[in-house]
């Protein structure tokens, strides 16, 4: 058996794709032929209920959702691709620290700016969800900038921490002044194993 990544191009599941090949993984993929920020069809809800990319089908036949818990589950499946500091380590619990800080602050912000009906009913409330989302995710980008020991996150290796990183600050629609996290970012997209990963999901970005 075999992992089968359910995803669709230019949406978070890059970053999973690209865990896979770090991996080395045997993996099938299959592309949803629909962009990020519109809904996915209803017959997807068989696979995932909650209906979101992306969705990973482990070897077991076991259904996994949630990128960060994906992401963690793959470094602990492939220990040998140091995709993750070795876990009982400080340099892990930082890891840890900015896997979670993206997923909650990050990723949330993204959902926000793109999905403000999640959060209010009322449409005369959308571009303040909007507005308030980019604000967030400036500043929690702001907060990374000043923690990057360089050129990554946490030194001098790769983790899947700045490939996750990276993915968001490309996502970012307001101004930052980030020069850490451009160089970190420019590290992640010409990546020999990520970067070809990169352009077939966000081009030139």
């Amino acid at each position: 058996m075999k992992f089968h990544l359910y995803n669709r191009p230019g949406s978070g599941g890059f970053v999973v794709e690209a865990a896979l090949v770090l991996a080395g993984a045997d993996f099938e993929l299959t592309e949803m032929d629909s962009k990020p920020g519109t809904p996915l069809p209803e017959s997807f809800r068989e696979i995932n209920p909650w209906g979101q990319m992306p969705t990973l089908i482990l070897p077991d036949g076991t259904t996994m959702t949630e990128t960060a818990a994906i992401l963690l589950h793959l470094t602990g499946c492939f220990p040998e691709a140091k995709m993750a500091p070795a876990p009982g380590t400080s340099a892990h619990g930082k890891f840890l620290r900015w896997m979670v800080f993206a997923n909650v602050n990050l990723y949330e912000a993204v959902a926000r700016r793109g999905y403000p009906f999640r959060y209010t009913d009322d449409e005369d409330g959308y571009e303040a969800i909007r507005s308030a989302a980019i604000q967030r995710m400036r500043e929690a980008l702001e907060v990374l900038e000043s923690d990057i020991a360089g050129p990554f996150l946490l030194g001098d290796d790769m983790t899947i921490a700045d490939v996750y990183v990276a993915m968001f600050y490309i996502w970012h629609r307001g101004d930052v002044d980030a020069p850490r996290l451009d160089a970190l970012t420019d590290e992640v997209r010409t990546h020999p194993v990520v970067g070809p990963i990169w352009r077939r999901h966000f081009g030139d970005r």
